[in-house]
């Protein structure tokens, strides 16, 4: 049941239950959609909320558009506009998880590129317990889709089945997470998220080749890696066996944040506990989001 009041579709805040679409339009028919995951964080002792690196999330937005060659939708300024109208409308004092979608409404068929609508939804999401405990990773039976086949890169709704197949089956055998290898052979992601391991003291993640998202988390982490704590990461090419090799891995993304793997095909990631860089890297991007550390403020866009 949802927790918000309000939802934006197509210029409008309209009440939660009244955000719909035609069950024949593209979107319904065919997946012909695309979307961004933004963070909105609030800062209990500033009594401001946050959305997390939005300029990015636009961007990244728009590209998606472009690549499944939509026609011209809001500009970036409306979408902010909107955004901030919707976390108010709905007095959040909480931190959130907002889906912006970009979707081919009317009648069409599989070619249509328009018309475009957009919808915005936000609802209360805390940090997920996996981040504080870790998780149990698999890796999966089924391989990552290559670039020349759904582009990793492209944020669209049909690229997540991939994903939906690997994590079911992950959860059905008892596994938090799935793991997935692309054509390759080589580590590309979990679903909705980036992998990073730590060996022999260097931050490792798959490089932007791996049919992975281009993701603002993974590089988020990069830059607070290299600020905070020294650490340059390589982005490379991963084996199956490093994953034994590691010290320490982790997964993360808008959603999951970073969250911590201990273990992977029930084989113990080095100690089988939370690593201590993973703990940091936590630690400092938690104080980074929330605003309680001033650093990179351009990352943090208030709503209130």
């Amino acid at each position: 049941m949802s927790t918000a009041q309000f939802a934006y579709l197509n210029g409008q805040i309209v009440p939660w239950n009244d955000a719909k679409v035609h069950v024949f339009s593209p979107v319904a028919k065919y997946g012909i959609g695309v979307f961004e995951g933004i963070r909105g964080y609030w800062n209990e002792e500033a009594e401001q909320m946050y959305l997390f690196r939005l300029a990015e999330h636009l961007d990244r937005f728009a590209f998606s558009q472009k690549a499944m060659r939509f026609d011209q939708g809001p500009s970036p300024e409306e979408l902010t506009e909107a955004l901030v109208r919707l976390c108010r409308a709905n007095a959040f004092r909480a931190t959130v998880h907002i889906r912006m979608m970009a979707f081919i409404d009317g009648s069409g068929e599989m070619g249509a590129t328009g018309p475009v609508g957009t919808a915005i939804t936000a609802l209360p999401r805390q940090s997920a317990q996996q981040s504080i405990e870790g998780a149990s990773a698999q890796i999966s039976s089924w391989m990552r889709m290559p670039d020349n086949v759904m582009p990793a890169r492209i944020k669209c709704n049909a690229n997540y089945h991939n994903a939906r197949l690997a994590i079911m089956q992950a959860r059905r055998d008892g596994y938090d997470v799935a793991f997935l290898f692309n054509s390759r052979g080589k580590l590309a992601e979990a679903p909705a998220t980036c992998v990073f391991i730590l060996r022999d003291g260097q931050l490792i993640t798959p490089s932007g080749t791996n049919d992975i998202l281009e993701s603002i988390t993974r590089q988020t982490v990069i830059e607070l890696a290299r600020q905070y704590l020294r650490l340059q990461t390589v982005e490379r090419d991963v084996d199956r066996t490093e994953l034994i090799l590691a010290e320490e891995v982790f997964h993360c993304g808008t959603g999951a944040e970073i969250t911590p793997v201990t273990s992977i095909d029930r084989t113990p990631v080095g100690s089988g506990r939370v690593g201590a860089i993973t703990q940091r890297l936590i630690e400092i991007y938690r104080a980074v989001v929330i605003g309680k550390d001033g650093a990179y403020a351009s990352w943090r866009t208030p709503v209130f």
